[in-house]
């Protein structure tokens, strides 16, 4: 269409738009249906007859195609679909253009006045009969008063029908199931796993030997591995059997041409001349493979491998997996082979010990000819290795047990640490002592007394449980008596009290109540007896008495369970610290050193902090404070943590530091709690082997029956007599 006829057509207003601050243009409807004639398309499903001569399959053909009318210019198209194997010139049949009416109106060109359902048109000597249209067609023929005609249905064609008549007699299928790809897709890398066993002890020289076989699901494979025990003779095969079908029996070769993917029945003629040929659709003449599939394979059965004969003994638990979803077997019971005992168990002897390193290392090298460092246990090292607060050392106070008056006064610390079950030994210094103190036994695994020097057998040491309150060890000729420990090896003890026995309060419980039978008017008598004030609690040492008076000197517990008994019922009243008397001791702290970097703190923080959440994890903001120097104690930056972390457990670092920030944010010093006080003074949480000794254990030492004070006996009471019986 012309442009300045475009613009002949009339608009309406022009119409502002209070959003976009544009104008909109609204056409009438006379170009509005202009432009849906110019875009549309009418399209019809129609057929032509074409006649075939000379032909006995067919005298006609019935053509399928689709007719396009564009009403914008009046133009045709004919286009017919390609079908495979037609040998005919297909798509389309005529390109679009204006067509002509037949004589005597060839002066005239068909219009959409002429096209309809059940019309007819002819073009170029093919007549098209019109048989139906789709939905657009049929709407805009209506809007143009056309009434539409019946859809007709197409005629078979002779051909068509003829043709789908021999390809029925032809296989749907191919004759053997070729493409795998589906099994190789579900199944690549699934493996049955059997333990088997083959009895070869009738054959010379034979006997019973252990094989794996391996069953592959993605195409049906069996490969099988034997299991070679050390030094039995055999050369270390990489299989016994490489991966292949495994057939039932012993196969016969078969001879050529008998495997093939099809067979062919009653050939004739040559190829190249119209020759013909049927497929054996009944199978005849197929060539049957009898192998052993994964339906075969159960704990239990016998197989026959090449004339030896395995027995499926039990399974891995992918396999009992398979078997339960696929098949629903629930029975995966192992099977014991029936094999005579003909080994006899080598013992091996260990060398004696040469004097050369320690033990392990010099027994390492006598069993490699290179020498190799001994193994040492890495999970326990990694478990029980110092890892933030927890240290894993448990301490111990001692005195040496000697006949020397100098040096009968003198005590120690044993350190016992746990990642190795070393021990190393250093004594306080003492003013006016004539000792120098010190550390008295670098650390190192120390062994039991009177153990063979050049033995074959390795020596005992000694380990963490052999030390407790009322121990006596012998380091190196040295005596020691074990008086007390720390608070954490209390803890710790009783934490684990599967190792350490003697601090099982519930051993202990159990050691008590066979000597408090029939005896809770005794028990009753001597609590009251002990406390006339009606408190409820007496002291530890009238504990011991009891204790003593029960059992007597021959049945009594050692130091070590009296003061575990003693600490679970004690009577401990409940210490608590504000927040604001923490934080003004650790600006106590922080102002005694000087520390005033603040600033450098937030900026690791920030750093931190990739997503500027302005909170990050408890441990990530305990690194940055270690590796930033802050001078305050780990129990006590523990504690100010507990009172900032939100209840995600994360800490928002910005208000954390600004707090200890001594200049901006002082809090005034509390004079009745002292300077040095931490969050918990009994626990010493850094390992001592050099140094000033721990404070729980040094100068300031307190023992531990005067930490637990009072006891609440009528708990201990309940506990051994039972809260029916309870002694009132």
């Amino acid at each position: 269409m012309p442009v300045n006829v475009v613009a002949d057509f009339p608009f309406n207003d022009l119409e502002l738009n209070s959003y976009t601050g544009a104008f909109k243009m609204t056409v009438c409807p006379v170009l509005e249906n202009s432009v849906r004639v110019i875009l549309s398309c009418l399209s019809f499903d129609a057929y032509f007859q074409e006649t075939v001569n000379e032909r006995r399959e067919e005298q006609y053909r019935i053509r399928r195609c689709k007719v396009y009318f564009y009403p914008e210019d009046d133009t045709i198209q004919v286009v017919e679909p390609r079908l495979a194997d037609t040998g005919i010139p297909q798509g389309t049949i005529i390109r679009r253009h204006r067509i002509a009416k037949p004589p005597p109106e060839d002066h005239l060109f068909y219009t959409v006045d002429d096209f309809n359902v059940g019309n007819e048109f002819t073009a170029y000597g093919k007549k098209f009969r019109l048989v139906s249209c789709d939905p657009f067609t049929a709407n805009f023929l209506r809007k143009l008063g056309v009434r539409l005609g019946e859809p007709e249905p197409i005629p078979d064609d002779p051909y068509m029908v003829h043709r789908k008549a021999v390809e029925s007699m032809q296989p749907l299928r191919p004759y053997e199931r070729i493409d795998k790809l589906r099994q190789f897709l579900d199944h690549d890398r699934h493996v049955l796993r059997f333990f088997c066993f083959w009895d070869d002890t009738e054959s010379l020289y034979g006997d019973p030997r252990e094989m794996v076989l391996h069953y592959f699901l993605a195409d049906d494979t069996i490969e099988i591995r034997e299991v070679i025990p050390a030094n039995s003779g055999r050369d270390s095969a990489p299989c016994f059997l490489r991966r292949q079908k495994l057939p039932r029996g012993v196969p016969q070769i078969p001879l050529p041409g008998t495997i093939t993917d099809r067979t062919l029945l009653n050939v004739f003629g040559h190829p190249q001349r119209g020759g013909r040929y049927i497929l054996d659709s009944l199978k005849i003449g197929a060539y049957k493979e009898d192998i052993y599939t994964d339906r075969d394979l159960t704990i239990g059965a016998s197989l026959n491998v090449y004339g030896r004969k395995f027995l499926l003994c039990d399974c891995d638990e992918f396999t009992k997996e398979y078997y339960r979803v696929k098949y629903g077997l629930t029975d995966f019971t192992p099977v014991k082979p029936n094999i005579p005992e003909t080994r006899i168990p080598v013992v091996r002897e260990n060398p004696p010990y040469n004097g050369w390193g320690s033990e392990e290392d010099s027994l390492a090298n006598c069993k490699s000819l290179i020498p190799v460092a001994p193994k040492a246990d890495f999970m326990k090292f990694m478990t029980k290795d110092k890892q933030g607060l927890e240290s894993f050392i448990l301490r111990f106070y001692a005195q040496l047990i000697t006949d020397i008056p100098v040096d009968k006064d003198r005590v120690f610390v044993i350190n016992c640490f746990l990642s190795d079950d070393t021990f190393s030994v250093y004594e306080p210094p003492r003013r006016n002592s004539g000792f120098k103190g010190g550390l008295f036994l670098e650390r190192g695994r120390v062994k039991k007394p009177n153990a063979e020097r050049f033995g074959v057998d390795p020596p005992d040491y000694y380990s963490p449980s052999d030390l407790y309150v009322g121990a006596e060890v012998i380091f190196n000729s040295f005596k020691f008596l074990v008086l007390d420990a720390d608070e954490y090896a209390y803890k710790y003890m009783e934490e684990h009290s599967a190792e350490f026995p003697y601090s099982n309060i519930k051993k202990i419980h159990d050691k008590l109540r066979p000597f408090v039978k029939e005896r809770c008017e005794e028990l009753n008598a001597f609590g009251k007896n002990q406390d006339p004030d009606e408190t409820g609690t007496f002291g530890f040492q009238q504990l011991e008495c009891l204790i003593y008076q029960l059992t007597g000197p021959q049945h009594a517990l050692n130091k070590q369970e009296l003061l575990t008994l003693g600490r679970y019922h004690a009577d401990r009243p409940l210490t608590e610290i504000q927040h604001g008397t923490l934080l003004g001791l650790v600006q106590q702290a922080l102002r005694r050193h000087a520390f005033e970097d603040f600033g450098s703190l937030l900026q690791v923080c920030r750093r931190a902090d990739p997503e500027k959440t302005g909170e990050i994890e408890r441990e990530v903001l305990r690194r940055i404070c270690k590796s930033n120097r802050v001078p305050v104690p780990d129990d006590m930056l523990d504690t100010l943590m507990d009172f900032s972390s939100t209840q995600s457990g994360t800490i928002r670092y910005e208000p954390f530091i600004n707090q200890l920030n001594w200049r901006c944010e002082h809090v005034g010093a509390v004079p009745t709690v002292p300077c040095d006080y931490t969050g918990n003074l009994e626990v010493d949480w850094l390992p001592t082997t050099k140094g000033e000794s721990p404070k729980s254990l040094g100068p300031s030492y307190i023992p531990q029956s005067e930490k637990i004070g009072r006891v609440r006996y009528q708990s201990l009471f309940d506990e051994l007599c039972g809260v029916d019986n309870r002694c009132s």
